[in-house]
Formats: C-alpha cells, sequence, structure tokens
C-alpha cells in the first residue's frame, strides 16, 4: 500500500467495486462530472463494471482510497493514459460524498505524485477538471501542479458544455511537501 498522511493507495478489492459503483457511478449527475462518456447503467457484477481492474492493463493503474485510521474505502483514484515513451500520465479521483471536504483529495495527488514519479520514473502528470470544480483545483496547486490553460467548452454535461482546466507538473517541479 502506498501511504500518505491521511489516506492509503491500495489495489482494488472485489468488495470495493459494489460500494464505489453505488456511490460514485450511480450517482448519474457525480458520474456525468467526473467521466468523458455517457453515463448509462451498468448492472450490479459485470466485467464491464467501471470499477472492475483488469492486471493486464498497463496504461491504466487503479487504486482504491482507504483512510490510514482504520481502513475505511474513500474513494477510487487512478493513473490513466499513462505513456511510456514520453513517460507521462493522467491523474483520475473520486471521493465517496461522505468523505469529501476532509483533505483526502489532496493526500490522494501527493501520494499519486511519488508513485508517478519515484515509482513509475514518469516526467510528466497532468489533471483535467471542470472549471467549477474548485476542489481538485485546490488540491492540485497545493501539490504544486500549473495551471495550464482552459479548454473552453469542452465537456457536454447534463445538457450543457463546460470548460476544463488543465493542470501539468513536471518531475523536476515536483516537491513531495508542497500540499502544506
Amino acid at each position: 500500500m502506498l501511504r500518505g498522511s491521511k489516506v492509503g493507495l491500495r489495489a482494488r478489492h472485489e468488495d470495493d467495486i459494489p460500494v464505489l459503483q453505488a456511490e460514485l457511478h450511480d450517482d448519474v449527475v457525480n458520474a456525468s462530472r467526473a467521466g468523458g462518456r455517457p453515463w448509462r447503467p451498468i448492472t450490479p457484477g459485470s466485467k464491464d463494471a467501471q470499477f472492475a481492474v483488469d492486471d493486464k492493463e498497463q496504461g491504466h493503474v487503479p487504486f482504491s482510497v482507504v483512510e490510514l485510521d482504520g481502513g475505511t474505502l474513500v474513494g477510487a483514484t487512478q493513473l490513466w493514459g499513462i505513456d511510456t515513451h514520453n513517460r507521462s500520465a493522467h491523474i483520475g479521483l473520486g471521493l465517496l460524498p461522505s468523505s469529501r471536504g476532509k483533505g483526502y483529495g489532496t493526500d490522494v495527488v501527493a501520494v499519486l505524485c511519488h508513485y508517478g514519479f519515484v515509482v513509475r520514473g514518469l516526467q510528466r502528470l497532468q489533471i483535467e477538471t471542470l472549471s467549477d470544480n474548485i476542489a481538485m483545483q485546490r488540491s492540485a496547486e497545493r501539490n504544486g501542479f500549473v495551471r495550464e490553460g482552459v479548454l473552453r467548452s469542452s465537456a457536454w454535461v447534463m445538457g450543457e458544455f463546460l470548460d476544463e482546466v488543465v493542470f501539468g507538473l513536471l518531475a523536476q517541479d515536483w516537491k513531495p511537501d508542497a500540499k502544506n
């Protein structure tokens, strides 16, 4: 398990999937804001489920997020779009509704930076988030990410186009203790 100051990132367990499915995916508004595809219902137990893990997939590394104190599941995170040639990846993060506003997001991003830069040897990490997702933007900035631009009207969410903000962090600019 990878450890931060508040949370740990561990392999996804089978019993995590129904919780993540119910609290993240089945919340249509949240799932529509988090994903780049139209929301659709997924049958419980389906191998197509968003949170099911394919351990052979090399371009996507999913984690379950748990509290260090007690091991309670608080969300899911991932490095996705891992490009081994250009040594880059994207960060994705979803916290259960009861776990938001507790500083877990900032800690998760810090742990993913350590994983990406130290363990995987990546050169660049990137975060794309909706322009009204202030919590994710703060988590990125607290970890040293730089706002690189706005993709105007690039996300179709619940009947309207929204802007996305792009943040980037290079290995040489990363400071492991930047989140405070």
